[in-house]
C-alpha cells in the first residue's frame, strides 16, 4: 500500500512527523509537504514561477509552493507509481464548517481527490501543542478500516479529532458541516516603518454548531468524519436562471 502525506503546516511540523509515524506500519509512506507554513493557502497553484523539490534530514520531500502544489507533483511527476491514499495532516488546529473552504490542509486533500485518489484530511482541535499521537492513532485506524473494506471509488474525508488521550475519545461520528458566524474584522496597526499594515480578523464563533454537525461532535469529544464533495453548484438556483434567459 502506497500513502502520499502532505499538510500546510510545513515539511517541519509535528502533527506530519507523527502521521508518518502512525501510518508506516500501513504500507509504504512518501512525504511531499510545503517548505513553510502555507495555512490558508486553499487550493492554490503555483502558475506565475517555477517551484523547487529539495529533501529533509528525515527523507521528507519539500517544495516552495502551496499544499495543492505539493500533491499535484507528487502525483503527476515526482512519484513512480500512483498513491492508494493521500492523506493531509495532522493539521495544527480545526478545519470545520467554512474552515474548510480556505484550509491548505484539506486542499492537500482535495488535490489528491480531485486526482482520482481517495483522501483523507486530518485535524487536531489544538490551539497549543496538541496530543498528536492520538490524533496519529485515529487515523491508523480509520486508514486500516477502509484498507479492509474499500471503496467503490475516490472519496474525499474532512476529519477532526477532539485534543483528548487516545483512552478518551469518545467515538467517531459521521457529520456534516456547520457554519461559523461572520469572522471579526481585521486588525489596523503599523510597522515600524510607520505603514499602515492590516491582519486578518479570527475567525468567528460557531453558528450552526447544533448535534451532527462536526462542531458539535468535536465539543462532544467525538471525531467528526465528514464526507465532500467538489461539485459547487446551486441546483436549486438553475431553474430560476434558465427563466431569466428563456431557456
Amino acid at each position: 500500500m502506497r500513502i502520499l502525506l502532505s499538510n500546510d503546516d510545513g515539511y517541519f511540523a509535528p502533527g506530519l512527523q507523527v502521521l508518518a509515524e502512525s501510518l508506516a506500519a500501513l504500507g509504504t509512506v512518501t512525504v511531499v509537504a510545503p517548505e513553510r507554513d502555507r495555512s490558508g493557502a486553499s487550493n492554490s497553484l503555483t502558475l506565475d514561477r517555477p517551484l523547487t523539490v529539495r529533501r529533509s534530514h528525515l527523507g521528507y520531500v519539500y517544495v516552495n509552493g502551496t499544499p495543492t502544489d505539493c500533491v499535484h507533483l507528487a502525483v503527476t511527476g515526482l512519484l513512480d507509481e500512483m498513491p492508494d491514499f493521500v492523506v493531509s495532516g495532522i493539521n495544527h488546529g480545526t478545519n470545520m464548517g467554512d474552515d474548510t473552504i480556505y484550509s491548505g490542509t484539506v486542499a492537500a486533500a482535495t488535490e489528491g481527490f480531485l486526482l482520482g485518489i481517495p483522501a483523507i484530511a486530518v485535524s487536531l482541535a489544538s490551539r497549543h501543542g496538541g496530543n498528536y499521537p492520538a490524533a496519529g492513532r485515529v487515523t491508523h485506524d480509520l486508514l486500516k478500516r477502509i484498507m479492509d473494506r474499500p471503496p467503490d471509488g475516490p472519496f474525499l474525508l474532512n476529519v477532526n479529532v477532539p485534543d483528548l488521550a487516545f483512552e478518551d475519545i469518545a467515538g467517531i461520528e459521521v457529520t456534516r458541516l456547520g457554519k461559523r458566524h461572520k469572522a471579526e474584522g481585521v486588525v489596523r496597526t503599523q510597522n515600524p516603518r510607520g505603514d499602515t499594515v492590516y491582519w486578518v480578523g479570527a475567525a468567528g464563533s460557531a453558528a450552526d454548531a447544533g448535534p451532527g454537525t462536526d462542531f458539535h461532535a468535536v465539543a462532544q469529544g467525538r471525531v467528526s468524519v465528514t464526507p465532500l464533495q467538489m461539485d459547487l453548484t446551486h441546483f436549486g438556483q438553475l431553474d430560476e436562471l434558465r427563466a431569466w434567459f428563456g431557456s
